[in-house]
């Protein structure tokens, strides 16, 4: 007969390391595009945070550079409930290092109008997407087979909790966001439209991608304060404040 304590002790380090694994990769697809640039951090409090942007499953990091060295501390820490409190995350393209500038236009290039390789990519993704609840169904019915024709189907039967917990950590992976009537203007030139207080802005710029949580847009001629100079740069704003209202193109 197996050792069942030492099946359920494996069962929960499996567990225990798929989770994390999986987590770890779930990162917000736009907030990674960033990760490792100069940002600076718009809240809609007013603040305004510059620093390299490094990004978690649980929130993200600047770490302060240059002249921003002299804020408080040496880094500044938003965590993922605090997310709205984000206005808008700004890549302007004068602060990225030569190397970030060329990989940044090599970006551009491929974002803006996309090849078909890339363009079936995609749609490989979205496919998956859109079948998460059907793929649930396949796995259960898999494990459901497994259990009923085969010797180790009692002991699939005992771990119950830790087979749940791995069907949904995979079935998560696969992730959750698709909109069709942002997916059909992926590369193409678009006009966002951005709330800010009491006042309503218009950015033409490129979609790149989006989110359950944020839009993704490259080059768009922006400045945070009204105050303040335009400057090319590329925006992440959450999806509750900024909307993609026209095609430009």
């Amino acid at each position: 007969m197996p050792d069942t304590l030492a099946i359920t002790i494996i069962s929960i380090i499996v567990c225990t390391v798929l989770g994390a694994f999986i987590r770890g990769k779930l990162q917000d697809k736009c907030l990674k595009d960033f990760s490792g640039n100069t940002v600076n951090l718009e809240a809609t409090t007013g603040k305004i945070v510059c620093g390299k942007l490094s990004v978690e499953n649980t929130g993200l990091e600047l770490v302060y550079t240059g002249k921003h060295k002299d804020e408080v501390g040496t880094s500044y820490i938003l965590y993922k409930y605090e997310y709205p409190t984000i206005q808008a995350l700004v890549r302007y393209h004068n602060e990225l290092d030569e190397d970030g500038k060329k990989k940044r236009e090599r970006e551009l290039k491929r974002t803006y109008h996309p090849s078909f390789l890339k363009r079936l990519k995609r749609r490989i993704q979205n496919f998956f997407k859109t079948v998460k609840d059907s793929l649930m169904d396949v796995v259960n019915l898999l494990i459901g087979r497994v259990k009923a024709a085969t010797p180790v189907g009692g002991l699939l039967t005992s771990q119950g909790k830790y087979t749940a917990q791995i069907k949904q950590e995979l079935v998560g992976f696969v992730g959750t966001a698709f909109e069709p009537l942002l997916e059909r203007h992926i590369g193409k030139k678009i006009i966002l439209e951005l709330a800010k207080g009491d006042k309503t802005f218009e950015y033409p710029g490129v979609l790149k991608d989006y989110t359950t949580e944020f839009i993704e847009i490259m080059d768009v001629d922006y400045r945070i304060k009204e105050d303040q100079i335009t400057r090319k740069a590329d925006l992440i704003v959450p999806r509750k404040y900024g909307v993609i209202r026209h095609l430009d193109e």
